[in-house]
């Protein structure tokens, strides 16, 4: 994963900060600091969040953070006081404010490919999706409840749904089981929980 922003760019496989096409040196672990704050761009992350993430919790002292985060603002050509692209919250954490451009890998003539919209077209109809359930409780009589949860669901459903036929008509229900695949469900009557 590539992350591109101002003129620079963090190639995440290959452990890289780049500016233009120079590279930028950097210590590994302010590279990770630099990673977690750009993927936690939307939130201020935590100096607990910075400790378990990039120190995998071990005990770190003030100091040693403020030191690192120095570094990876260096690093960006950012500094304390201007805080263009690492910002510091008091009491709150650090935010990554920068625009960033994800792209997945360059090409061969060296240019970002962008990564591909993981976001799914929305249906033209509603849609109403039954997700598996699991047993996590220590009772196995429970393993197979959600096929008799399902089965009263459809039972009853249909009995309530007499009156809105019209409203059912455009509904879709996804079911995302296997064991659920043999139900044949009439989608007509779910549109009266919508």
């Amino acid at each position: 994963m590539l992350y591109e922003f101002e003129d620079y760019c963090l190639d995440v496989a290959r452990q890289e900060l780049r500016r233009g096409a120079d590279l930028v040196a950097v210590e590994p672990q302010v590279l990770d600091l630099l990673h977690y704050l750009i993927r936690n761009r939307e939130r201020v992350v935590s100096k607990d969040d910075l400790i378990a993430h990039v120190w995998n919790g071990r005990l770190v002292s003030d100091s040693a953070l403020t030191s690192r985060i120095a570094t990876a603002r260096q690093a960006v050509g950012d500094t304390g006081h201007h805080q263009r692209l690492i910002r510091t919250l008091a009491r709150k954490g650090v935010r990554f404010v920068g625009e960033v451009r994800e792209c997945q890998h360059r090409d061969s003539a060296g240019a970002a490919v962008e990564a591909p919209s993981l976001a799914l077209p929305l249906p033209d109809r509603p849609s109403i999706a039954v997700l598996p359930f699991t047993n996590m409780s220590r009772f196995l009589r429970c393993e197979r409840s959600s096929e008799g949860f399902l089965d009263c669901w459809d039972k009853s459903s249909t009995k309530r749904a007499a009156s809105s036929r019209r409203a059912v008509q455009h509904a879709a229900l996804l079911l995302n089981n296997r064991s659920h695949s043999r139900l044949e469900v009439d989608p007509e009557p779910l549109c009266s929980l919508l």
